[in-house]
């Protein structure tokens, strides 16, 4: 069963159990999110090998932090999306030298967009949105809470109040509309 399918009880469960050092629901909870905690480790540190063994070090922090999620304050996703989230800023934040001398900050060249790629990305956004404004709005809503903000089906499907499936059909029938609205 995977993150999407598995109730947020469920999850708050094997938390709760992780707390009191139960390691049969340690392994569960690993084996039901450790591939969307994966993914936002890899979506922020943008290398793969850093992010699998960024990935082992946030669940040995949810581990030992598991007695410090509180029920009903944040749904358990989020508590372990942020553990992930939380551990994967602090390893950009140590990458970074500590700042030296301005005059040497002046050598450094910029590695923005050029105004060339900058336009191109501006006109590819435009495009974007404008094919999403195509779709009904809470279609628009779910496609940009699943693809952009990182919220679940089952975290979608809850906020638009439908069912899971029928968040699954919305959303692959609106990626169609996209395609074609995008490769027109």
């Amino acid at each position: 069963m995977s993150v999407m399918q598995t109730p947020s009880a469920d999850i708050a469960d094997l938390i709760a159990r992780c707390a009191l050092r139960d390691r049969a629901a340690f392994r569960i909870l690993y084996e039901r999110t450790s591939a969307k905690l994966f993914g936002v480790t890899l979506r922020i540190l943008k290398d793969r090998s850093e992010a699998e063994e960024a990935i082992q070090e946030v669940y040995v922090k949810i581990w030992q932090r598991a007695d410090r999620y509180v029920a009903g304050n944040t749904s358990p996703i989020s508590w372990l999306v942020a553990v992930a989230r939380n551990h994967s800023l602090d390893i950009l934040r140590a990458r970074r030298p500590p700042a030296d001398d301005i005059d040497v900050a002046l050598e450094i060249p910029d590695s923005g967009p050029t105004p060339e790629r900058a336009t191109e990305d501006s006109q590819e956004r435009g495009r974007i949105e404008h094919c999403l404004g195509t779709l009904e709005p809470d279609r628009a809503d779910a496609v940009r809470g699943a693809y952009l903000d990182g919220y679940s089906y089952e975290e979608l499907a809850s906020r638009h109040a439908v069912p899971l499936n029928t968040m699954r059909t919305w959303l692959r029938r609106s990626l169609i509309r996209l395609k074609d609205c995008l490769s027109a």
